[in-house]
């Protein structure tokens, strides 16, 4: 007969063991793909975008003089002309009806960090003359421009009180409308910004969109000065790489901490991870290629451009990656990518984590920004050109950029501040936490020379001499990669490598391209007093050259891994600032943000709401882990090492020999002390909790969390960590790391 123990350990281990034959089975997921008359299956050009109206569609379906304001408005800032709106209102409604789509909703990005929506039918009640109810589609003009949700629940940082429930919603005309096909129905989502009464930003669209209006006027300003005086917009670009761990649902469905907190919170790693590396751009295993293809043809069908996808470092982890767009569409659409990637990953029987660090001892996911602008003829502003004036234009915007970097470090850090960029920022996998700009050997030699006043005379490399008018002709593959850089020039554009993985992109980008507008707006007006005592292209490189020498500093090619970079970068003055709340902190320094102000994309209202909403959603965070943890350890852990205790017991009471019986008793012994420390770390971390949230201060439980929770987080999770290697794996009821990163390697 089974004793009790026994029978608790037989369910765990059946339960695991469950677990890893389903996720190792052979599958097929088929996808309904689009083919045309004939049966054949359509070519991705075909029907990329069907499922999006856009511009493109609106110039088909509109009459004429309509789509002509449609454009003004875009392109002009102008109103609406109603008339318009209801002609828009009604191509978007009968083409979304031929669709087969019933309801709309407002898609808008609230300070949460994802995005929100409430879904309302077409239908409206007509009332005849006979008093007869009549069921018919409508959507008019008002209901595409504006919305009114209830905004109560959702952040705002000080900026309403809560009794304030109104906010708006207002349509985003240069983002395309979309559907979303779930289960049985189609819903068409409308992008859209969301303020308040008094017009404050309340989400993270708003202030990106302004971001992209304040570079564009800045930057044409400076242009202009160089010359292009025919430029009328400057756009950014942005691809955004999106990296993320799957994992079989039926082990996360056995793990607690993976279900509440997206990470795992105890998890000793396994003997093997990535040290073989050799899961980085190895062969995709059969179920997650399946998985890949029906996420790339929902993408596609949304308009979304996908082009790459491999393995990532650590086992069952990987990336995808699309072609560069408009940054306020790419912004719209990474997020439309993170809720595909979710949605498509458990059809498959997967959960797609997009946490920073689901796992301990491998590489966690980063989104790498690549950023760039462009001016309205479509040329690169940080791409090299085949002319001395393009290439005197390539290097006054590179100097711009590396001011803005520069200048603004210390909130380009806060802005991807966040509890699950803590674990991985500066590890051997992400860059430091300490922002610097990272050129490649030949364009360092370019700005060094340029700082010395000196000449590059001409080599194989295409430098011409750098005098007046002799600008260097750059060659454009001149930069290595430097995976440790946080902001790496990577040839025609710049990659913000330190964004994490479940960031809403919109919020670094408006900080960054606030700091270039910034930047652009010194430098022009520096660059006109220039221009008073020199010929203009002497004047923009005497600009360039004072700015190159100023920025000096942040530009580092080395290993920002090593402490001599930490050293170096406290000896260069540069913002150290390693965790969360030490970053935050930039946000109250109205100095420091005044950039943001000077631009227009926050007001300093919007910048202390923010500062106060991601301090409440750091102590949130870290309390639900701490408490989910507590949870994990008590209910799971100790229990774990208590049926072992009572194993090892009844066993050392069988040993006839009392040779074997003394060795055997250094087992019972480091459980003992195992069991130990874990009750006693358990006990000081209950303890610490009790204390800490007795405090109603959230600036100070955040620094609290910080300086004392964590740490002794750690410690339990480490005693937790040491327990999972000693207890028999029959009474470990947790899926361990070798089954659940490694078993899509068999599947």
């Amino acid at each position: 007969m089974q004793t009790q123990n026994e029978s608790a350990a037989s369910t765990a281990a059946n339960a695991r063991l469950n677990a890893f034959k389903s996720a190792i089975e052979t599958r097929t997921n088929s996808i309904a793909k689009i083919k045309d008359q004939f049966g054949k299956e359509s070519p991705i050009s075909e029907y990329f975008g069907c499922m999006t109206f856009g511009l493109a569609q609106m110039r088909e379906k509109l009459p004429k003089d309509a789509y002509s304001n449609l454009l003004k408005t875009l392109e002009q800032g102008k109103k609406l002309p109603k008339e318009t709106a209801e002609a828009v209102a009604s191509a978007i409604k009968e083409w979304a009806i031929t669709k087969g789509v019933t309801h709309y909703c407002h898609w808008f990005q609230p300070m949460t960090g994802s995005t929100a929506e409430k879904h309302d039918a077409f239908i409206t009640i007509q009332h005849s003359n006979h008093s007869e109810l009549r069921v018919i589609e409508r959507f008019t003009g008002g209901q595409l421009i504006q919305g009114e949700p209830d905004a109560s629940s959702f952040p705002s940082g000080g900026m309403r009180s809560t009794f304030e429930a109104r906010g708006y919603t207002a349509w985003d005309p240069s983002s395309p409308l979309f559907i979303i096909e779930e289960g049985n129905g189609k819903t068409l989502c409308i992008p859209t910004v969301f303020f308040g009464y008094h017009g404050q930003a309340l989400d993270n669209k708003t202030p990106l969109l302004r971001s992209t209006e304040a570079i564009s006027t800045a930057g044409c300003e400076f242009l202009k000065l160089l010359g292009d005086v025919d430029v009328k917009k400057i756009s950014t670009t942005l691809g955004a790489e999106q990296e993320y761990f799957l994992v079989d649902k039926n082990f996360v469905a056995l793990r607690p901490d993976l279900i509440m907190t997206g990470r795992t919170l105890v998890g000793s790693p396994a003997a093997r991870g990535q040290q073989l590396e050799d899961h980085y751009f190895g062969a995709i295993p059969s179920r997650i290629t399946q998985f890949m293809q029906e996420v790339e043809f929902e993408l596609y069908k949304l308009g979304v451009p996908i082009k790459t996808r491999h393995n990532e470092v650590a086992p069952s982890q990987f990336e995808l990656a699309p072609i560069f767009e408009d940054m306020n569409i790419a912004s719209d659409h990474n997020l439309l990518t993170m809720e595909v990637l979710k949605r498509t990953a458990l059809k498959h029987g997967l959960v797609c984590l997009l946490h920073e660090k689901p796992f301990a001892g491998v590489n966690g996911s980063g989104k790498h920004n690549n950023w760039s602008m462009a001016n309205d003829k479509g040329e690169n502003l940080l791409e090299p050109g085949n002319t001395p004036h393009q290439n005197l234009r390539f290097l006054a915007c590179l100097a711009v950029t590396l001011k803005a970097v520069h200048d603004n470090a210390a909130v380009l850090r806060a802005a991807i501040a966040s509890p699950g960029n803590d674990h991985r920022l500066g590890a051997n996998e992400a860059p430091p936490a300490i922002i610097s700009a990272f050129l490649g050997s030949l364009l360092e030699d370019i700005l060094n020379t340029i700082d010395a006043g000196k000449t590059l005379k001409a080599t194989e490399q295409s430098i011409i001499d750098l005098g007046v008018n002799k600008i260097p002709n750059v060659s454009k593959d001149y930069t290595d990669r430097n995976r440790t850089s946080p902001f790496a020039f990577t040839g025609n554009k710049f990659e913000f490598r330190a964004v994490g993985s479940t960031q809403n992109v919109a919020v670094p980008m408006s900080i960054l391209n606030a700091a270039v507008a910034a930047s652009f707006k010194e430098c022009s007006a520096r660059l006109k007093d220039l221009l008073k005592k020199k010929k203009r292209d002497e004047a923009v490189m005497e600009l360039v050259r004072q700015v190159v020498k100023e920025t000096k500093h942040i530009r580092f090619s080395g290993n920002g891994y090593s402490d001599e970079w930490k050293a170096e970068a406290k000896k260069r003055g540069l913002p150290i600032l390693n965790t969360t709340p030490a970053a935050l902190e930039m946000f109250k320094d109205k100095k420091k943000t005044q950039f943001l102000v000077d631009t227009n994309v926050l007001t300093q209202e919007e910048i202390g709401s923010r500062y106060h909403i991601a301090v409440e959603r750091y102590v949130k965070t870290l309390d639900i882990e701490h408490l989910a943890l507590i949870e994990l350890a008590e209910t799971y852990v100790v229990p774990a090492i208590e049926k072992q205790f009572a194993a090892l017991a009844a066993a050392h009471a069988a040993i006839p020999s009392k040779a074997t019986a003394k060795l055997h008793e250094t087992r019972l012994n480091t459980l003992d002390t195992v069991l130990g420390n874990v009750l006693m770390e358990l006990e000081k971390f209950k303890g610490m909790i009790d204390k800490s949230k007795k405090s109603h201060d959230e600036e100070k439980r955040m620094r609290d969390i910080v300086d004392q929770l964590q740490p002794q987080s750690f410690k339990l999770r480490a005693a937790c960590d040491q327990a999972e290697n000693i207890v028999a794996d029959e009474f470990w009821p947790l899926p361990k790391y070798r089954e659940m990163l490694l078993a899509n390697t068999l599947a």
